[in-house]
């Protein structure tokens, strides 16, 4: 849920620059945005969910428009209530920015939740309660289209609530593909230690860290949203992922997994304007008359400042894999992420056409542009290959996520 503090914060930034439009309307000159006059303003993103687990919330400070992003607020006092009187106290984590629940819980249906943050400097600020949402379950499918000419295949999530008690949704997605290092060698290369220099020597070895199967991991970036308002009947068919036929990420496995919080309408209203605000043309033409945006207040002060949302919500997860041929049965695979190119050096130093430095400086480098990738002539001639093509790692993570399944 990274992508939404992120929609949250431009907020903040919304207000700054409408406001600020107003006075530069009538420029042409190009202008650098700066803070003139600045205020610390708390941001808040919490969601607590049925899932039995630690929950989290993230809670930041606003942060100039000159500035690269925003700070995590630690030590504040965290907490949430619920209507049987029980306290579930949070603790800032360093490691990730977030302030987790000191013991696993999930929201119950018919319990009421409140959000309670004393921040470092003494200010108190509270939420409106929240109840939980419905629960619906959701089913997720590949299916082949063609879209603007480009066939793919289309990630489809459906869901259906026969009560009809649910009306609005947001989605997002987490998407992890294999990476497989075409050009990998069971070996590399190190500089030998008994020799100094300065005309260096390399020793052949195993390779110490995987290097030929990677995974990339990626979260949405959007505020995906769908009402079913007006509709017959409470079910939801939504196209929320195309990936092209020769897209690299599906050349070998490809899983993903889509969630969908059910929402109330105050909820979904609150995410609709963060996404229509996060627009760049929003952002330069929209003035907004107020800054009371979500169910946060300040108990001290109710000219107090607070952005942000406490939501309760019931969540469905469903993930999925498949690889390139479960999908495309005769289609053509689709290339590498990266072109491969296959160099020889000459494995020697002082002379014409000898490559001594360009090699030193591949092999004791870091190891971006290109790696080893074999030898010839007991080692007077050394190739390298384009390093994503031989060492997965150079482009990807070669820790195996502990939900893969091959």
């Amino acid at each position: 849920m990274k992508y939404t503090i992120r929609h949250i914060n431009l907020l903040y930034k919304t207000i700054v620059l409408s406001l600020f439009c107003l006075f530069i309307s009538s420029c042409t000159e190009q202008y650098v945005f700066k803070t003139n006059t600045f205020e610390s303003i708390l941001v808040v993103q919490a969601n607590i969910t049925n899932e039995l687990k630690k929950q989290e919330i993230k809670i930041t400070r606003s942060y100039r428009l000159e500035e690269n992003g925003p700070t995590p607020e630690d030590g504040a006092t965290v907490y949430v209530t619920d209507s049987d009187k029980n306290t579930y106290e949070f603790e800032f984590e360093k490691s990730s920015g977030f302030y987790v629940s000191n013991t696993p819980f999930q929201a119950i249906t018919g319990k009421l939740y409140q959000l309670n943050i004393t921040s470092k400097d003494g200010k108190s600020y509270s939420s409106e309660v929240e109840t939980l949402t419905t629960v619906n379950e959701i089913k997720v499918e590949p299916i082949i289209e063609t879209i603007d000419g480009e066939k793919g295949v289309q990630i489809r999530v459906t869901s259906n609530d026969p009560t009809s008690k649910s009306q609005f949704y947001r989605f997002e997605f987490e998407e992890t593909y294999k990476v497989v290092a075409p050009d990998w060698n069971p070996n590399t290369i190190i500089v030998d230690p008994s020799n100094p220099g300065p005309y260096f020597t390399y020793l052949v070895v195993p390779h110490k860290k995987e290097a030929r199967v990677c995974y990339t991991t990626k979260k949405s970036d959007d505020i995906i949203l769908i009402s079913n308002v007006g509709l017959s009947e409470d079910r939801i068919d939504l196209p929320i992922r195309f990936i092209g036929v020769k897209d690299p990420i599906i050349l070998q496995r490809y899983s993903i997994i889509v969630r969908e919080y059910v929402q109330n309408l105050a909820s979904y209203t609150y995410y609709k304007t963060l996404k229509s605000l996060s627009t760049s043309a929003s952002l330069l033409s929209q003035v907004q008359p107020g800054f009371n945006y979500g169910n946060l207040k300040s108990n001290d002060d109710a000219d107090q400042k607070i952005v942000g949302y406490f939501e309760v919500s019931s969540v469905s997860s469903k993930r999925i894999f498949f690889n390139f041929r479960d999908i495309f049965i005769q289609d053509q695979y689709p290339p590498f992420f990266t072109p491969c190119y296959v160099k020889e050096y000459a494995n020697c130093w002082g002379e014409v056409g000898c490559s001594g430095p360009k090699i030193h400086s591949l092999v004791a480098g870091s190891g971006f542009e290109e790696v080893y990738y074999a030898q010839r002539n007991k080692m007077a001639t050394l190739l390298f290959v384009t390093a994503g093509c031989g060492d997965c790692s150079k482009i990807s993570s070669n820790i195996r996520p502990l939900f893969w399944v091959d």
